[in-house]
């Protein structure tokens, strides 16, 4: 199954968007693992920004960097959002409200709780009707995610947007569910292999293997992959930013995703 990539952004820790994580990943830049806080969500209007909450803002960001990139028309665009976590932090403050006497949950805080907020949110700030797909996969999500996101853009013949993210979760679920760093990433996966690309894909689902997933090369990105679940992406990333032909192996539950990067 061959697709496309004509656009990718990433933002997590020291990977501010995709040019300056492009330089890092190249090993041009040194890596510093500090935190930041992604650019507001510009595409919505001030009533929406103001609702939205920090997980919409981060898939916001790479979403809006992937279409720039791919210099590509967002109102009929097909999206596919994937996070293991969704929206912690909200689902943290309505379970502490609803231990509290009178038990008042904010109706903004419910609105942001389900878990395809952060893809309600895109298809109103672009006024669009496309698909709009939210999976969340446990620690699986970005291979499973990007499974979809490539099936649907070949089966349907129309390029599709793929977004992974995930962020810590705070309180008491966050201490079983550890999850460390803020990212996010963005694949604009197109199956017509005539139009410019920064590489072609052939993904092919090994529904049993024994190989090892890949990790990226630098030790401090390897234990951010091991940490955060959409950051199981940068062995993927790391091979686009060095224009590096190889075979990346994804954990795809029950099996692995194995994707032929080949640069264009």
């Amino acid at each position: 199954m061959k697709v496309g990539v004509r656009g990718v952004s990433v933002w997590g820790p020291g990977l501010a968007g995709w040019a300056q994580a492009q330089e890092c990943l190249q090993g041009k830049t040194e890596w510093v693992e500090q935190e930041q806080s992604p650019p507001p969500a510009s595409i919505l209007a001030p009533n929406e920004r103001r609702r939205s909450g920090p997980v919409t803002r981060l898939a916001m960001a790479v979403a809006s960097e992937a279409c720039t990139v791919a210099g590509m028309e967002t109102s009929d665009l097909s999206v596919v959002f994937a996070s293991a976590n969704g929206d912690g932090g909200v689902i943290d403050s309505i379970l502490r409200a609803l231990s509290e006497p009178g038990g008042e949950v904010s109706p903004t805080q419910f609105h942001n709780s389900v878990h395809n907020a952060p893809a309600g949110y895109w298809t109103i700030g672009h006024n669009s009707i496309a698909p709009a797909t939210a999976l969340g996969c446990y620690d699986w999500s970005f291979g499973l995610g990007l499974l979809k996101a490539a099936s649907e853009a070949v089966v349907e013949q129309h390029p599709v947007l793929f977004v992974a993210y995930d962020q810590p979760i705070p309180g008491p679920i966050g201490k079983v569910r550890v999850t460390k760093g803020n990212f996010a990433c963005a694949l604009l996966l197109d199956p017509n292999l005539s139009q410019q690309a920064m590489a072609q894909l052939n993904l092919r689902y090994v529904p049993r293997s024994t190989l090892p997933i890949d990790m990226p090369p630098h030790k401090g990105l390897q234990a951010l992959a091991a940490d955060n679940p959409a950051a199981r992406s940068l062995s993927l990333l790391t091979c686009l930013a060095q224009h590096r032909a190889g075979t990346v192996r994804i954990a795809c539950q029950p099996g692995q995703l194995e994707v032929d990067v080949s640069p264009c």
